[in-house]
């Protein structure tokens, strides 16, 4: 149970296992624990009774035999509760050396100059996300939890929801998601926003990354979001901020029951009374350990009097070494130490120690004790735990932090001294600052950062957002009171099979077809024109296509079928026994010249958008159109519109990204009616995706099956995920 919830079984997933398997010196197995990070944050619920956590071991198939294999995922079971996801040396290289780091990576950063794309690793990606989902299917149960962890398995959520529906599914992204401007700069933009979708909680880092995610979404994928919550397809999907915490007591507690000891000469020099800047980050071109150099550099040179009293002590632990660009910033590092030790240095002081290795968290922890001031400045960073090791750290509440703004951590440390990572004078100033700040005010500020992380532990990470999966999902049920179509398609089925008189009417766009950005585009394709021909060829079923394109486009598009069309939605008539239209009722277009002025108006202002002229109606779309000017005009436009029509018969119609002025007089629910009358049948369907179906689902009768395609409020009494799903659907009743 956390935070009261009961919880049913959990499975955590993320690229990597807490426990990594290796071959000693003997080419034997062993296994080594992870300590830290993600492994210290989610123990508590991995250690209780109910969960499994899935990833890949560590070791690639190509160094394991066959029993190896199965030995390992015996032991990974039983003794970790891990079960394994087994990947090859390639699999390795093309997934996550490849597209994880060589394109995510760097483009999630914002570093576009080092984004690599390559449909190689692109495929491989994809196929080791399925094979994460071929692991999860092998032990996944209804009403499950699954908590998807990372940029390495951005597709998963999606492969999970779509076949296990009631399956409650949150994922946390631990890196910065970019802005919308950098995020469409990836090919596969909209395979990964989808992926991410399948998710019912979405967790990030901070607020500026919970921003650029909806308006990637809003932007890429035309999704509105209220209150950080997305509709998305039949449900709701939440995004929202859970910065990750630390184990606090474990920092804090330290040095309460551990004598803190000399360092190793070999690691420490006697320094004395100089005051020490620590730097810990291990090498990737993200932290910015270049630019902090330049700024220590132009510390000691816009503040001579410190030359000689202050140390910076430089620890940059080894990563991807075998990587080129890597080892070239390993070498600009140490020509710049160089550099400068060589222009400030003298017999009796180093202004910097480089130390290229890595430190256990104790000693690390004593390194933070000794130190005055830690300097973390990474160009961009999706969190940064060591700025919050550190303050924990000092139970003397002792000690400085100074922080670029571009760090994930900053957002909590307002206490800390912030600077921008890339003005060396700013960095400069705020070493500065922080060495001669007094320490009752560095006390002050630190027992308030103190009081923050120990509040908002790692503990409180997990429980808040496991916490909040719950609710999301609880909320979702609540709001939606439809049932799920894929999921009593057998009862739909049975019904269908047992009528011998059935109606179908199917709206258009957005419902048989997707929506596109300009109408032309929605041309019905060959599989749709085969499946209605399928529908329409059995003698029990009369077909409607009962939509808002006028005559002549559903003439052109689907006249040669053998369908009723109903177009204007609802206006014109046609049965499949006749060749010419019916008008429902007799109109004029005297209204238009006066409503096209206003629509023109606003077309002029707002680039993207445009008006579609029916023969009793207009149309004014604005999918292609930037969200925040629409956000900005589209009530003053529905107020323009409204004062011009209140008096007469036309009404507006709000539909998907595109408002619509007709006459009230007639809808879609009339004209089902009217077709009705001269029908005896025994099996309604109805299925649509915008306001304009409502009408339709209000009117018809209550042993009818209405079908709302996509979330928001409904009069039809089930609901389905999108217009792929009910072809899958229309395909099962052919068959």
């Amino acid at each position: 149970m956390i935070g009261g919830m009961i919880m049913n079984k959990i499975i955590i997933i993320s690229n990597r296992l807490p426990i990594t398997v290796q071959k000693n010196i003997e080419n034997n197995i062993e296994y080594i624990e992870s300590i830290g990070g993600l492994s210290t944050g989610l123990k508590n619920i991995h250690h209780q009774g109910n969960s499994i956590w899935i990833g890949w071991p560590g070791i690639s198939t190509d160094k394991l035999t066959e029993n190896e294999r199965n030995d390992i995922n015996r032991t990974l079971i039983k003794d970790y509760k891990c079960l394994p996801v087994f990947l090859s040396e390639d699999e390795v290289n093309l997934y996550y050396h490849g597209f994880c780091n060589k394109t995510i990576w760097p483009l999630f950063h914002y570093f576009q100059e080092k984004t690599e794309y390559d449909f190689e690793t692109w495929e491989t990606y994809k196929s080791v996300n399925l094979k994460f989902f071929k692991t999860v299917e092998s032990i996944i149960e209804k009403n499950d939890i699954v908590w998807v962890h990372d940029y390495q398995l951005m597709l998963l959520p999606e492969m999970i929801k779509t076949k296990y529906y009631s399956t409650q599914v949150g994922f946390f992204l631990h890196i910065p998601f970019p802005s919308a401007e950098i995020f469409r700069l990836l090919i596969w933009r909209n395979e990964i926003l989808t992926g991410i979708l399948g998710a019912d909680l979405i967790g990030f880092h901070t607020y500026d990354y919970v921003r650029h995610f909806l308006s990637s979404a809003r932007r890429l994928l035309g999704l509105e979001d209220n209150l950080n919550k997305i509709a998305y397809e039949n449900r709701y999907v939440q995004v929202n901020a859970f910065p990750m915490g630390i184990e606090y007591k474990r920092f804090f507690q330290y040095c309460e029951v551990h004598d803190i000891v000399d360092n190793d000469e070999d690691d420490f020099v006697n320094i004395g009374n100089i005051k020490t800047i620590l730097s810990v980050d291990r090498l990737d071109y993200t932290k910015g350990i270049p630019q902090r150099i330049k700024s220590f550099g132009r510390f000691l040179k816009n503040y001579p009097e410190y030359q000689g009293k202050v140390i910076l002590i430089l620890i940059v632990a080894p990563s991807r070494v075998e990587v080129d660009s890597y080892n070239q910033l390993l070498r600009q590092i140490k020509e710049q130490i160089s550099e400068i030790n060589g222009r400030y240095g003298t017999m009796k002081w180093v202004p910097i120690l480089f130390f290229f290795r890595s430190f256990s968290q104790e000693k690390l922890i004593e390194f933070y004790r000794q130190t005055d001031v830690l300097l973390v400045t990474p160009l961009r960073d999706g969190m940064n735990l060591v700025a919050k090791e550190y303050i924990a750290s000092r139970n003397d509440y002792k000690g400085m932090v100074v922080i670029s703004e571009t760090a994930g951590a900053a957002s909590e440390l307002g206490e800390a001294i912030i600077v921008n990572a890339n003005d060396f004078n700013s960095t400069a100033e705020g070493i500065k600052i922080a060495l001669e700040m007094p320490e009752e005010e560095i006390i002050t500020r630190n027992k308030r950062m103190h009081e923050r992380l120990k509040r908002y532990n790692v503990y409180f990470w997990t429980s808040e957002f496991l916490n909040s999966l719950n609710q999301t999902v609880i909320e979702s049920i609540n709001i939606s009171t439809q049932k799920n179509a894929e999921e009593n398609i057998e009862i739909i089925k049975t019904e269908y099979k047992k009528a011998n008189k059935r109606v179908l009417f199917l709206d258009y766009d957005g419902t048989l077809v997707g929506l596109t950005s300009i109408p032309e585009k929605a041309k019905p394709d060959e599989q749709i024109k085969n499946l209605l021909t399928k529908l329409a060829s059995d003698p029990q079923n009369t077909v409607v296509i009962i939509s808002g394109r006028d005559r002549y486009v559903l003439t052109k598009w689907l006249g040669d079928l053998n369908l009723s069309l109903i177009a204007s939605h609802g206006l014109w008539l046609r049965t499949e026994k006749q060749d010419e239209w019916r008008i429902m009722i007799d109109l004029d277009n005297d209204w238009k010249s006066s409503v096209r002025t206003i629509l023109e108006l606003y077309t002029d202002r707002i680039p993207g958008s445009f008006i579609e002229e029916k023969e009793f109606s207009l149309a004014w779309h604005y999918r292609q159109c930037d969200p925040d000017i629409v956000a900005s005009k589209l009530s003053e436009i529905k107020d323009a519109l409204l004062s011009m029509i209140q008096s007469s018969t036309l009404e507006l119609i709000n539909g998907n990204k595109v408002l619509e002025i007709n006459d009230s007089r007639f809808n879609k629910g009339y004209a089902a009616l009217n077709l009705l009358q001269n029908q005896e049948c025994d099996f309604i369907f109805a299925v649509g995706d915008d306001a304009t179906d409502e009408d339709l689902f209000s009117l018809l009768p209550k042993n009818a099956y209405t079908i709302k395609i996509g979330a928001g409020s409904t009069n039809a009494g089930y609901r389905m995920k999108s217009w792929r799903s009910l072809r899958k659907m229309l395909e099962e009743l052919t068959d």
